[in-house]
């Protein structure tokens, strides 16, 4: 009996367990204590972190799709190590900018699972934006 199904007794003893399902934005549920050091995750987390820009830089996408995408490695205020896509065209992000990062992937970029919010912090709009401005941090047009 290869296949054979618990017994009620087996469960009893030991019940089956819940599959805990992995969260896709693990850096924004991280907090760390900066007077011990410690960080701890949190059950719900934050809908942003801010951070300081590591190093900017561009990456190439994933097979069907080709170009340069703009990234930045950045270290959030828990001290954690992420890389953050820069959405829009053009920017004015350097080394040492401090920058908003939500969560959200970045489908043709393995391993990039941020963006980077632009019009906050050290980061402008995206210039002469007609069009879904709010997303881009983009001001009115006048």
């Amino acid at each position: 009996m290869e296949n054979a199904l618990p017994t009620l007794s087996q469960l009893v003893r030991n019940p089956r367990k819940r599959t805990r399902k992995k969260p896709k934005t693990p850096a924004l549920r991280a907090i760390r204590n900066s007077f011990t050091g410690r960080t701890r995750e949190l059950q719900k987390g934050s809908p942003q972190k801010a951070g300081v820009c590591l190093q900017v830089r561009t990456v190439t996408p994933k097979k069907p799709n080709s170009a340069l995408r703009k990234v930045a490695r950045v270290r959030l205020s828990n001290n954690v190590e992420v890389t953050a896509y820069i959405p829009g065209e053009g920017h004015n992000l350097q080394e040492h900018s401090v920058v908003l990062i939500r969560g959200g992937r970045v489908r043709d970029l393995p391993g990039v699972r941020y963006h980077v919010i632009r019009g906050t912090k050290d980061t402008e709009g995206v210039e002469g934006r007609r069009q879904g401005r709010s997303k881009y941090g983009t001001p009115r047009g006048v």
